[in-house]
């Protein structure tokens, strides 16, 4: 009897097959002459014939649109050529040089990563060629995070890796020129997978939560599973200590981290996306990938908008759902990354999502039941605009794997509105994971 194909070989995060690239491509609407540069979005694309096991674990593939003044000038997908060899060495050792390089892609310093936590970045060229991996002149000893965080008033890089032996967490940090300048061990009870975390404009915020390594998944999988003797923690560090205050939250798990700032009375503010235990175990089976499209909708009803305020002073923390309705892959301002801000993007399976936490209002642009919204990245309408004067950057992708993704642009003041442009791409994307918006200006540093 034939085994059935794995639902994340299928439908919108079936794979595609090959490299293509097409020119001038046709845009509906009128895109912004302020967007001069590339929108890279990163996300597993196995190659043809092969099952990863997971979604999570499939080659890096990035899909680039190059714009250019008003003109949509080209399209391009790029497999990130990385190391071919096992992650884990016979003798028990790890080659960083080998990870998928299959979540997001950044710029830093004037150069692009194509990033995976647990190993090395992988540098690709403004054309999505793979120059290889880098351990940033061999200080880098440890794999790096796919979510580090830039410093907008310093433009250091903050960033760090876990492990499934000791130290478990290691923390790293760039300078705006792309040197890594200081690293340091910071002390955990185990391998939890930290897939991200916050910065504020003094501290490093951590997430210690129940989701370990499990010796027992190693090549079935993906070797992390909820553990329920695992206490659900958050920690604040300041950025040249490794000294950490932790705090004890409710259990739960966090992909992806919208932002962190201080307040007056110089509590941490978080707010990031919440998994109930419930939500993880329907979202991500034992036996690897996404569960079937009918249970992710159910389990993405449980993957919320949250806020934990974490005061250091009494040791004493809250928390607050802040919507009722699903989310994912929350995104703000670079420009406020740590800092206070006052918006909020974020996208559910079908529609892209602002929140506005001055009047708590929250706007939706509902794409169609066919369709899968991507990350929304902003981009400002220039350096000096202000927080929600800009852009919203989002490939979405139609359940039908005949027809072809679209990269829509929507003003950010108004995202319920039409797009103000969208660009009609060659091929279908696959859904994936994270994107990047590059200018000309940060490639030319």
């Amino acid at each position: 009897m034939t085994e059935p194909t794995p639902n994340y070989l299928t439908g919108h995060l079936a794979p595609v097959d090959d490299e293509i690239q097409a020119f001038d491509l046709h845009v509906e609407g009128a895109l912004p002459t302020e967007l001069t540069g590339r929108y890279f979005r990163n996300g597993p694309n196995p190659r043809p014939g092969d099952d990863p096991g997971h979604w999570f674990i499939g080659a890096g593939m990035i899909h680039g649109i190059r714009l250019d003044q008003g003109r949509a000038e080209w399209y391009r997908n790029r497999w990130v050529r990385t190391k071919n060899a096992p992650f884990h060495r016979p003798d028990g050792t790890v080659d960083l040089a080998a990870g998928a390089a299959n979540t997001s892609v950044i710029e830093h310093g004037g150069k692009i990563f194509a990033l995976m936590e647990t190993s090395y970045p992988y540098e690709m060229t403004p054309e999505l060629d793979t120059v290889g991996p880098c351990d940033f002149g061999g200080r880098l000893t440890t794999g790096m995070t796919a979510h580090p965080k830039e410093d907008p008033e310093t433009g250091e890089l903050h960033l760090f890796d876990y492990s499934v032996r000791p130290p478990f967490l290691t923390y790293h940090r760039l300078s705006a020129d792309g040197e890594l300048v200081t690293s340091f061990p910071v002390q955990v009870p185990g391998p939890t997978m930290m897939h991200d975390f916050a910065v504020t404009k003094n501290h490093i915020v951590w997430l210690d939560l129940p989701i370990v390594f499990d010796r027992e998944m190693v090549g079935r999988g993906m070797p992390y599973q909820w553990n329920d003797k695992y206490t659900s923690r958050i920690g604040v560090m300041g950025k040249d200590s490794a000294t950490v205050q932790w705090f004890e939250v409710e259990p739960c798990y966090v992909f992806h981290v919208g932002n962190a700032r201080e307040d007056e009375q110089g509590r941490i503010v978080l707010d990031a996306i919440r998994y109930s235990r419930e939500a993880w175990f329907k979202t991500w089976s034992r036996t690897g990938g996404a569960t079937p499209q009918a249970e992710q909708a159910a389990a993405a009803a449980v993957s919320k908008l949250h806020r934990w305020i974490l005061d250091p002073a009494t040791g004493k923390v809250t928390e607050q759902q802040l919507d009722d309705g699903s989310a994912e892959f929350p995104t703000v301002d670079d420009r406020r990354v740590g800092l206070p801000n006052r918006y909020l993007y974020a996208v559910s399976d079908h529609a892209i999502i602002k929140y506005d936490s001055d009047r708590g209002q929250i706007a939706r642009h509902e794409l169609g039941a066919d369709w899968r919204a991507g990350e929304a990245v902003f981009v400002p309408a220039t350096d000096s605009a202000g927080e929600d004067e800009g852009w919203l950057l989002s490939i979405v992708t139609n359940t039908d794997p005949t027809v072809a993704s679209q990269l829509l642009v929507h003003d950010a003041t108004d995202v319920a509105a039409k797009p103000v442009a969208s660009v009609q791409l060659p091929r279908r994307v696959p859904a994936g994971f994270h994107g990047s918006w590059i200018s000309d200006g940060e490639l030319s540093r």
